[in-house]
């Protein structure tokens, strides 16, 4: 029998790979001739740099950046060697976890430190990078990371307009001649599972901003400030649309990807899917084990294991999912392609206790053989 093992961290609890291994444990217990893949999993948030790092050929960088409000925070990135790709996340640089709630102010905020982490790979010679672009606390259109890059934004006298969004309000022009030249060889796959526009009553001041700290007042007037920044930036740059789905992702970083950059955008769990191989592993598979910390309906809304599942399904595969705990309203993911779906908890438990690792790891091994016993 070949299982092919790919389950989403259980947040808080068990990484991808420890999740995969305790499976992996329970059925080579079964039987030691199993063939049992572990597959590193994620959808392109939080998480998604450890699970590819813990692929058979990578390495973990940490790098020193300026975070959201221009401190100094250590970032951390992983390289594949296989194909000198950086994989990072922008919340390790510009995320909203990286300030306290009263310090949430996007007219402040700035995405600087996403361009230094980039500046980072391409030293160590990436040209290819892999970005997810969740949690971010900016919504300065990408202009923070584009300064890093080499960009300059100036105002009418020719003076670098200040970080953050505010600084927006003062536009009036975009250089390119200080840009870091191995750019243009650069390629982004960016993780991204919103359509949000640049501007306007979606866009990411409008929907994302109250979030990030932005009274009505500052919506309104960043909203301007974006709209005017996309005129500019569509005179010398014909990709710049402000209405492509997804250019409001991450206060905008998704436009200055697409305006500035040989970049795509993806939903994350297509990215993760693709990056390991995923669908080669299962065409041979027997059976193809799924999961993540919690099942609910909103699994079905472009989470990893519902990604699994369809590929598994591509291929008549049947699918088994583990789960931390699931919800009354998770059976909608049998109708996804998950055939069923069982939690690892065997008992009442404190929070502190089911999210211990060693106590979770043994509630989902032991589960998992149960399940097993039943199969092989």
């Amino acid at each position: 029998m070949k299982v092919i093992v790919a389950i989403d961290s259980f947040k808080g609890s068990l990484t991808s790979l420890q999740a995969g291994n305790a499976v992996k444990d329970a059925i080579c217990r079964l039987h030691d001739d199993a063939e049992v893949l572990v597959k590193p999993l994620a959808d392109g948030g939080e998480g998604t740099v450890e699970a590819l790092a813990e692929t058979s050929n990578a390495y973990m960088v940490e790098t020193e950046v300026h975070g959201p409000l221009m401190k100094p925070v250590t970032a951390k990135y992983c390289i594949l060697n296989d194909t000198n790709t950086a994989v990072i996340e922008m919340a390790s640089a510009s995320g909203i976890t990286l300030i306290s709630s009263d310090e949430r102010n996007p007219l402040e905020t700035t995405t600087y430190g996403v361009g230094e982490i980039i500046k980072d790979a391409i030293k160590r010679g990436c040209r290819r990078f892999i970005i997810g672009i969740g949690g971010s606390a900016t919504n300065d259109g990408g202009t923070g990371m584009l300064t890093a890059l080499g960009y300059e934004f100036l105002d009418k006298n020719n003076t670098p307009i200040v970080l953050g969004a505010k600084g927006l309000q003062n536009l009036h022009s975009i250089n390119m001649d200080k840009v870091l030249p191995e750019l243009k060889d650069c390629h982004f796959n960016i993780a991204c599972d919103v359509t949000n526009p640049l501007c306007g009553k979606d866009g990411c001041s409008a929907v994302y901003g109250p979030q990030k700290g932005a009274t009505t007042d500052m919506i309104k007037d960043m909203d301007t400030w974006l709209e005017n920044y996309s005129k500019i930036a569509k005179t010398i740059s014909s990709k710049a649309d402000k209405d492509y789905a997804g250019a409001g992702a991450a206060g905008g970083l998704g436009f200055a990807f697409l305006s500035f950059t040989n970049a795509v955008l993806k939903s994350g769990i297509k990215i993760i899917l693709e990056e390991t191989n995923m669908e080669n592993a299962i065409k041979t598979a027997d059976i193809v084990v799924t999961g993540e910390g919690r099942l609910d309906s909103q699994t079905v809304m472009g989470k990893a294991p519902i990604g699994v599942a369809k590929l598994a399904k591509k291929y008549g595969k049947k699918v088994i999912a583990f789960s931390g705990c699931v919800t009354d309203d998770a059976e909608v993911c049998n109708e996804h392609g998950i055939d069923a779906f069982f939690p690892i908890l065997r008992g009442v438990t404190t929070l502190e206790e089911a999210l211990d690792t060693d106590n979770a790891y043994k509630n989902l091994s032991a589960t998992a053989y149960q399940v097993f016993r039943l199969l092989i």
